[in-house]
C-alpha cells in the first residue's frame, strides 16, 4: 500500500457534469463498525450516498472520507482501511437486500478518501474545540490504491454472488478515472468494463489488471470504445439519413484497431473536443438561467438540468464530431461563409438526438443572415422533427452560429434552441409521409435553411402537442488550435 501524499490536480469537467444527473441531495450514512475505529484511532469519518440517473442507468456512489491523526502508523492505516471497506460492503449488502425487488440497471461504487490531520493529537476532543473539526486542521490526502489483487489476496470478496458488486476506488483513482474518460457515457462503460475485469479475475484467480490507472488506459485504447457510435452510424444509414459510413469514425476505429501512431493524435483531439463541448454546454445553460432571473421569467416545467443533460449526454466521439463541424467553418469558402449554410450532425451517443448547425450568412440583410434566421430557429427545429425519418427521435437541437472577428480574435456567437419530440406510431409515420408529399412545394417556398439538407418526401415524426422549449445565447472564443 502506497502512503505517499498527493495534492489536488486538475480533474477536468466530468465531476461538474455529473451534478446535472443528481437525483436528490446527498444522504448521510452511518456505517457499522466505524464508531470503534473513531474511538481506537482518534479518527473521524464522513459517509455520504449519492444517486445519479445517467442516460444509460443509475449510478449509486458512496463517498467515505476518513480522517486520521498525522502520526498514525502504516500498519494501523492498513488495518483501519480494511475495516472501513468491510463496513461499506456490509452497508451496501443491506441496502441491496432492501431494494432487491426494485432493482434497475445500474452500478454501485465507493470512493474511499483517507486524510491525515496535522496540528492535533486527537480528532475527538469535544464539540466546542475547533481541533475536533478536520476542516480547521492541516489536512494531507493519502494516495493509496486498491487494484484487483487487494480483493483477491487481502480482502477476499465473493464475486460469484448474484447481487451487483460494489466497486471500490481510492479517491485519487476515482478522480483520475473521471479525468481520463471525460464524459458520463464513457464513465458508465468503464464501470461495466471494470466490473467485468474484477469478475473475470475472481473466476480465473489471476489478476487481469494491476491498477485502475492501467485499466482505464487499456479501456481508452480499445476500438470497442467506438462500438456505440458504429451502432448509431449503421442506424442512420438504415434510416436513409446518410448514404455511407462516417469517414472519421472509420478512420479512428481502424487507427485504434491497428494501434497506429495516429490513434494518440485522435485521442488528443477527442479530449480537446470533450472539454470545449463541456464548457460550451454548461455556460449556455448557466446563461439561460441567469437570463430567467434577470427577466423574472417563470421557471419552465422541465428543469434546466434536463436540457443540460441533452447536451452533456454525448460521447468522446460524438463531441469530437460536433466541435469538428463547428471549427471547420473558417476553412469554408468565402462564398459559403457569405451566404450562410446548414450542417446536419447526429448524436453518435443517442440515435434520437439530432443537431442542426445553422451558420448565419455575413450579409446583414441577406435571407440567411442572423437577423433573418434567428427568429426561425424554433420553426427549423419543428420542420426537421417533422421530416427526419427516425422513429427514435426525441430531441432536435438547433445551433445558430455567427462567426465574429474582433481585434484579431475570433468568436462564435451561438443561439441554441432545443426542441423535444413526441414518439410517433407507425400509423402517424404513414400519415406524415402522405402529408409531406402534399406540403412539399409549400415548404420549399418558405426558404427554411434547415430544410436544405433534409431529403424531400421522407417519413417523419409529428408533434402531438406543444412541449416546453429552451432558447439561449452564448459568446465564446473560437479555438485557435487545429482539430
Amino acid at each position: 500500500m502506497s502512503h505517499s501524499i498527493t495534492t489536488m490536480p486538475d480533474w477536468g469537467y466530468l465531476t461538474t457534469e455529473l451534478v446535472s444527473y443528481l437525483q436528490a441531495d446527498a444522504m448521510a450514512v452511518t456505517l457499522e463498525g466505524m464508531h470503534t475505529i473513531e474511538h481506537e484511532y482518534n479518527a473521524q469519518y464522513i459517509a455520504r450516498h449519492y444517486q445519479y440517473q445517467l442516460p444509460l442507468g443509475k449510478l449509486q456512489l458512496l463517498e467515505l472520507t476518513l480522517y486520521l491523526p498525522y502520526d498514525t502508523e502504516s500498519v494501523d492505516i492498513e488495518a483501519v482501511r480494511m475495516t472501513a471497506v468491510k463496513s461499506a460492503l456490509t452497508w451496501y449488502k443491506s441496502l441491496w437486500s432492501q431494494n432487491e425487488g426494485n432493482a434497475s440497471v445500474g452500478y454501485e461504487a465507493m470512493i474511499f478518501d483517507i486524510q491525515l490531520v496535522g496540528g492535533s493529537s486527537s480528532l475527538n476532543q469535544g464539540d466546542n474545540d475547533d481541533s475536533a473539526n478536520p476542516s480547521n486542521s492541516a489536512l494531507q490526502r493519502l494516495k493509496h490504491n486498491f487494484g484487483v489483487r487487494y480483493f483477491l489476496e487481502d480482502l477476499v470478496v465473493d464475486m460469484s454472488e448474484s447481487m451487483q458488486q460494489l466497486q471500490v476506488f481510492s479517491w485519487y483513482d476515482w478522480y483520475s478515472i473521471a479525468a481520463a474518460v471525460r464524459t458520463p457515457c464513457e464513465l458508465w462503460r468503464f464501470l461495466a468494463y471494470h466490473l467485468e475485469q474484477l469478475q473475470q479475475s475472481a473466476v480465473n484467480h489471476i489478476p487481469s489488471f494491476e491498477s485502475e490507472h492501467a485499466l482505464v488506459k487499456r479501456f481508452l485504447q480499445s476500438p470497442d470504445l467506438f462500438a456505440p457510435a458504429i451502432v448509431v452510424d449503421n442506424a442512420l444509414i438504415k434510416n436513409e439519413v446518410q448514404d455511407e459510413p462516417n469517414s472519421a469514425l472509420v478512420a479512428i476505429t481502424l487507427a485504434y484497431k491497428n494501434q497506429s501512431s495516429t490513434a494518440q493524435m485522435y485521442h488528443q483531439h477527442m479530449i480537446q473536443a470533450a472539454t470545449i463541448w463541456s464548457q460550451l454546454s454548461m455556460q449556455m445553460i448557466d446563461t439561460y438561467g441567469k437570463k430567467q432571473v434577470a427577466n423574472n421569467d417563470e421557471q419552465t416545467e422541465t428543469p434546466l438540468a434536463h436540457w443540460q443533460q441533452q447536451l452533456l449526454d454525448e460521447s468522446l466521439f460524438s463531441r469530437h464530431e460536433l466541435i469538428r463541424t463547428l471549427y471547420r467553418h473558417p476553412k469554408q469558402s468565402a462564398a459559403l461563409q457569405k451566404d450562410g449554410y446548414v450542417v446536419h450532425q447526429h448524436s453518435y451517443e443517442s440515435l434520437g438526438r439530432h443537431y442542426v448547425l445553422v451558420f448565419y450568412g455575413q450579409e446583414s440583410k441577406g435571407s440567411n443572415s442572423k437577423a433573418a434566421v434567428q427568429p426561425k430557429l424554433a420553426k427549423i427545429a419543428q420542420d426537421v422533427a417533422t421530416r427526419l425519418p427516425i422513429i427514435e427521435l426525441h430531441h432536435v437541437v438547433v445551433l445558430g452560429i455567427e462567426f465574429i472577428t474582433e481585434n484579431n480574435e475570433n468568436f462564435f456567437d451561438i443561439d441554441l434552441w432545443i426542441q423535444p419530440v413526441d414518439a410517433m406510431t407507425q400509423r402517424e409515420r404513414q400519415l406524415t409521409k402522405q402529408m409531406q408529399k402534399l406540403k412539399q412545394q409549400e415548404l420549399d417556398k418558405q426558404n427554411m435553411p434547415a430544410a436544405s439538407s433534409v431529403e424531400d418526401g421522407k417519413p417523419a415524426k409529428a408533434q402531438k402537442e406543444k412541449l416546453p422549449q429552451v432558447q439561449m445565447s452564448l459568446t465564446i472564443p473560437a479555438r485557435k488550435d487545429k482539430q
